[in-house]
């Protein structure tokens, strides 16, 4: 299987990357625990071997079903990603707009960014709990914390991987000004933010910016929620507490344009005997500057069939239709 460099660090990751977030049950309508841990070991068996969490994805409830699914496996032959940064179980934090939310049990809770020094150090001796290991393969602060100077919160990460606690440093979400100024105290490996065909702003700065310095980029939502597959008509309904039922994409008018445009691409899946799904992940995958792209799953026929778009390469022909296929589309 392919494994790709994350930017300077000894890390190397696959193309595309097992997206936990979905099976912690948070925000995506519940989630099955055994269908759950059974994805994740569907992934890694097709040779998706890499796989993002986060404390926060169902309040640790991701991040011990990851740990589940990896028991028994040998632990360099599986890359793990996790993130610190928000907390739903300290009332410290930046403050500023705390996001109110309930856990997957349905109780209140205030979640606050936190990347003071000591938060991110107490948060990894949690994650590594969850997780049953003695180590983090990337660790990533999950969105900015204005309150906390970006370059304390960088040594915090660099006094982490000196301990061998992590191998390599990542964020998620920043732009490139509070990259810069978190490179200036360590070794910024990775950056994650949201990038699709639908969603291109990060071609403009981050992009280059992270290519220029050898910053590894795993993008998230490449599907766009599952918008992207093809298979959200504009009749299909969401459970309650499923985030989508609010997003902005998943108007009926958005529903019906993006069908029609992954409608003129199906000559191109077609001949690579993909659905659109695998399609679109592998245009992510090969999109200048992409380290990897982030896709959840949460069944084993899910996670076998995102693993068939490694399997094969789209000319360049072909990824220059399907971008002006959603050109009109980009928000």
């Amino acid at each position: 299987m392919e494994m790709r460099h994350l930017g300077s660090s000894g890390v190397k990751v696959t193309p595309m990357i097992f997206g936990a977030w979905a099976v912690g049950g948070w925000m995506w309508g519940g989630a099955d625990d055994q269908q759950s841990i059974d994805a994740i070991r569907a992934a890694i068996d097709a040779g998706v071997t890499t796989i993002d969490t986060a404390a926060i994805y169902g309040m640790g409830h991701s991040e011990t079903l990851v740990g589940k699914a990896i028991a028994g496996r040998p632990r360099e032959q599986v890359v793990i990603a996790t993130k610190c940064g928000m907390r739903w179980d300290d009332p410290k934090g930046e403050g500023v707009d705390p996001w109110n939310q309930k856990t997957p049990d349905g109780k209140d809770v205030v979640i606050r960014k936190n990347s003071k020094p000591a938060s991110i150090a107490w948060e990894l001796e949690q994650s590594l709990k969850r997780l049953n290991t003695d180590y983090v393969d990337l660790y990533q602060i999950h969105w900015p914390d204005t309150s906390t100077p970006f370059e304390d919160s960088m040594a915090a990460m660099e006094k982490l991987r000196q301990a061998g606690k992590i191998r390599a440093i990542g964020v998620s979400n920043y732009n490139v000004q509070q990259m810069q100024q978190a490179g200036k105290a360590g070794q910024l490996d990775s950056l994650q933010p949201p990038y699709s065909v639908l969603r291109r702003g990060i071609e403009k700065e981050i992009l280059p910016y992270c290519r220029d310095h050898n910053i590894g980029v795993i993008v998230y939502s490449p599907l766009e929620r599952g918008l992207l597959t093809g298979k959200v008509t504009p009749d299909r309904k969401f459970p309650p507490g499923d985030h989508r039922n609010e997003h902005k994409l998943f108007t009926m008018e958005s529903r019906r344009n993006i069908l029609a445009a992954l409608e003129s691409i199906r000559p191109i899946a077609e001949k690579h005997k993909a659905d659109f799904a695998q399609i679109m992940i592998n245009y992510t995958m090969h999109v200048p500057g992409i380290t990897a792209a982030l896709v959840g799953a949460r069944t084993v026929q899910q996670a076998q069939s995102n693993a068939y778009a490694m399997t094969f390469s789209l000319s360049a022909d072909e990824q220059q239709a399907i971008r002006r296929a959603f050109d009109p589309l980009v928000v």
